[in-house]
């Protein structure tokens, strides 16, 4: 019989594994992974501007990631500057915020370390509410946009001659990707939330030959590494959060050897 906190822990990775991983085959597709890297260190900044605003955190990061998402939109429109250098730019912008903040809050407030490479072993029945009903919400607005932003990653120049509103469906991923980094923040960390979303569709790859089926996989896949990544880390004694990093590192290899057989065969 598994611990009640462990319990809590394998069914939280689980509904957050299968949220991230419709959004991280996106980001695979249209080679975004530095975006979801952005995204996902403004978390430690939210973090620190909804303790400092007394409000809830997952409404803080959301908040924070909106906000510069939007600012790299105004920044692409209004420079010459490439897409990856203004995502690197603001990625260290919004952590070196973050950390100065949290130096600013003090220790007693703020779990630099818990934020920063999570604590699925210490989820609550508070935390479980909001990732699955934030998880459902996220899920539903996804198939909702799931066309036309499928259509906008293959050729966006062709959706937009074919009628379809690439500024709301970019509009609405972004957020999607927001709200996804405030409910992964406390399984894996600000640090490694991007791993999650980019590693399982990468792994899925070989398996799939259609988009639907590469995010189911990808839901699988990232289910499996959650699982056996909080099982590794107490058996080895190891922090949950970079574990299930590793695990899904080793389930993206085997994938790899896996297409690559397939391949020469």
């Amino acid at each position: 019989m598994l611990d009640d906190f462990l319990l809590k822990a394998v069914i939280a990775g689980v509904g957050v594994a299968i949220v991230a991983a419709p959004l991280g085959c996106f980001i695979v597709w249209r080679r975004m992974s530095y975006f979801g890297a952005t995204i996902a260190h403004s978390g430690l900044l939210g973090v620190a501007v909804g303790l400092l605003l007394a409000i809830d955190l997952t409404i803080g990061v959301i908040a924070v990631a909106v906000a510069l998402g939007a600012i790299l939109i105004l920044l692409q429109r209004s420079t010459m500057l490439p897409s990856d250098t203004i995502l690197g730019i603001l990625a260290h912008v919004a952590l070196a915020g973050g950390l100065i903040a949290s130096s600013a809050l003090g220790g007693n407030r703020f779990d630099l370390m818990g934020y920063l490479f999570g604590d699925i072993l210490a989820i609550n029945d508070r935390d479980l509410m909001w990732i699955y009903g934030g998880g459902v919400v996220i899920l539903g607005i996804t198939a909702w946009i799931w066309r036309p932003l499928l259509a906008i990653s293959v050729h966006e120049e062709l959706a937009r001659a074919e009628g379809v509103n690439a500024a709301r469906a970019n509009a609405f991923f972004m957020l999607l990707l927001a709200f996804t980094v405030a409910l992964a923040m406390k399984l894996v960390g600000i640090l490694l939330i991007a791993s999650l979303l980019v590693i399982p569709p990468a792994a899925a790859r070989p398996f799939s030959s259609t988009p639907e089926q590469m995010a189911l996989i990808a839901a699988l896949i990232s289910s499996m590494g959650v699982i056996g990544g909080v099982a590794a880390s107490l058996w080895l004694d190891t922090p949950a959060g970079p574990t299930i990093v590793v695990v899904l590192a080793l389930l993206f290899m085997a994938s790899l050897l896996r297409g690559g057989l397939s391949a020469r065969g």
